[in-house]
């Protein structure tokens, strides 16, 4: 296993590290949430912060920054839903 973890890495690509799948899948779920009550009540605020909860860990490489803008979204969306 750890040459087939040799390869892939020689080819450019890395596994992410726990951390970063376990804030992606967080932040994820908590978008998904966030959209379907934006789209419950009505309020775009909650589904546009959702749909870029949902997304934006596709743009993120590294875990801070990953961990840094999902708490920040996280924030917006309990103070919007409140």
């Amino acid at each position: 296993m750890n040459e087939e973890l040799k390869a892939l890495e020689s080819m450019g690509l890395v596994l992410p590290s726990p951390a970063y799948l376990a804030g992606a899948l967080l932040f994820g779920i908590v978008g998904y949430i966030a959209f379907r009550r934006g789209r419950k009540t009505t309020q775009p605020v909650l589904v546009w912060t959702g749909i870029a909860l949902m997304l934006y860990p596709y743009a993120a490489s590294e875990t801070w920054l990953l961990w840094g803008i999902g708490l920040i979204l996280t924030a917006w969306v309990y103070l919007k839903w409140n």
